[in-house]
């Protein structure tokens, strides 16, 4: 009797840690994202955000299935986004472009970031209501990410203001139907 209670309560346990778990590896693919484009390894880099975008897709869809919706699986969540969407998008795409411009690579990169968590902060305090308020990180972040592999096609300049644009619609006031 006291074995089968033990069993049942460690996998009710992990269970209830199956979405958390996923989001830690949102979390590891985007610190991995982040560290290779560091190293260059710049279409690695780009991998690592698109699987840390299903790891992210995947840890909210299980949250829900299962039931095991949480406030400390909210802030993790977005701990893991501003890392995977905010840090590592900027910094593939300071190291593959923005870093030729200078100071306003600098500064636009740093400026997208900061948005992200805004707007990851803004989502944590707003009452889910069927609508995002303005674009999602994990959106810009996969667009910033997928705008990279057009680096040979579109003119470098255009990255500024490509930066600069998702960072803004992830602050921007406008409202999205959740899907």
């Amino acid at each position: 009797m006291f074995h089968s209670n033990v069993i049942d309560q460690t996998i009710k346990k992990l269970r209830s840690q199956t979405a958390n778990l996923l989001t830690l590896l949102n979390l590891g693919l985007g610190g991995f994202a982040t560290l290779v484009a560091i190293n260059g390894q710049l279409n690695l880099s780009v991998i690592l955000i698109f699987t840390a975008a299903l790891a992210d897709r995947f840890d909210g869809l299980i949250a829900r299935k299962l039931n095991i919706e949480s406030d400390l699986g909210k802030q993790l969540d977005s701990m893991s986004d501003i890392v995977s969407f905010g840090v590592a998008p900027a910094i593939l795409l300071y190291q593959g472009i923005l870093h030729s411009f200078g100071y306003p690579g600098l500064f636009f990169t740093v400026f997208y970031i900061g948005c992200g968590a805004f707007r990851l902060a803004r989502f944590n305090i707003t009452e889910s209501n069927g609508y995002f308020t303005g674009l999602p990180i994990t959106a810009a972040g996969c667009l910033a990410t997928l705008s990279y592999l057009a680096l040979p096609i579109l003119p470098s300049h255009l990255y500024l203001f490509i930066i600069l644009i998702l960072a803004l619609f992830m602050i921007a006031s406008f409202k999205l139907k959740k899907f």
